[in-house]
């Protein structure tokens, strides 16, 4: 366990962040297929994933419950070749990120062989933050719902 326990006595609603680090500190990431996880703004992201062989058709991209799963299976070909030899990894993948709060796919692309999946945080009103105006108290005083005179 990452947290000592003494840390639950004196928080609340902390325990599935505390689960969740427990989990990613127990975690070993596959290495294929190489990608990056890139910040483009001050609430804008972007993972771009090297994908090469692989197009539109070959490529599934789910969210589900605050999981972005990101899979390729390629195509059997009718025609085989006979490789002399095969640098070009053509196996199937399957990468999980786990997307923060307000975390969603905006949209995704693929370019020269690289998958760029487009993330952007939209906090609902209610969470942004907000200035309160201050007003001046009435000088007038107010009686069973009649305002009279000071």
């Amino acid at each position: 366990m990452l947290f000592d326990p003494k840390f639950y006595q004196s928080t609340v609603g902390f325990d599935r962040l505390a689960k969740m680090l427990d989990e990613v500190s127990n975690f070993e990431a596959p290495t294929y297929p190489p990608y990056n996880i890139e910040r483009t703004g001050e609430n804008a992201y972007r993972i771009t994933m090297a994908v090469a062989g692989f197009g539109p058709a070959d490529l599934t991209i789910e969210v589900k419950e605050g999981t972005l799963t990101i899979s390729g299976k390629r195509q059997e070909k009718e025609v085989k070749s006979e490789y002399l030899h095969q640098g070009i990894a053509a196996r199937s993948f399957e990468r999980r990120f786990r997307l923060a709060d307000h975390v969603e796919v905006q949209g995704a692309e693929i370019e020269n062989g690289l998958l760029h999946v487009a993330l952007k945080r939209e906090l609902p009103e209610a969470m942004k933050p907000r200035t309160i105006p201050v007003t001046q108290a009435s000088d007038k005083k107010v009686i069973e719902g009649r305002k009279e005179a000071a």
